[in-house]
């Protein structure tokens, strides 16, 4: 019997790959609930308007990370299993953050990324429960889960 579970999808918001993640698991018939932080990067970044106008960039986006922490952990609490991706283009502290996060609570997680960082993910790869380099093989993953259950 194929069960369902909630899946959190973290990290760079530059790509499709959560598009590729979703469509892969609709396509397998795997009942998932995706949730993920915000992936507008203006919306994310002016979270911290709702309390006020900031003068200083700093400020603003101190508010606006705390803002986006109340959602972020939440659904990552609520999650059975986390994807963290990490792109190239720009450095995801906030992915290694929710990696950490989940490692703390004892949430599964897996991470993507391509092979050219390694090295530099060495320690979040190390308690991740696998490491995948593109979208597919999330999906065999969470389908092996699902329907194997």
């Amino acid at each position: 019997m194929q069960q369902s579970m909630t899946v959190f999808l973290s990290g760079e918001i530059h790509t499709d790959w959560r598009d590729q993640i979703k469509e892969g698991c609709r396509s397998n018939n795997l009942d998932i609930l995706f949730t993920s932080a915000v992936t507008d990067h203006e919306a994310s970044d002016a979270a911290g308007d709702l309390l006020g106008h900031e003068e200083k960039s700093f400020w603003r986006d101190h508010k606006s990370a705390k803002v986006n922490s109340i959602r972020i952990k939440t659904l990552i609490k609520k999650c059975d299993v986390a994807v963290i991706r990490f792109g190239d283009k720009y450095k995801q502290w906030n992915a290694a953050f929710d990696a950490g996060f989940c490692a703390a609570l004892g949430i599964p997680y897996i991470t993507l990324h391509d092979a050219e960082i390694v090295h530099p993910l060495k320690e979040v790869d190390a308690t991740a429960l696998a490491w995948t380099s593109n979208p597919q093989q999330v999906v065999k993953i969470l389908s092996y889960v699902l329907k194997q259950a």
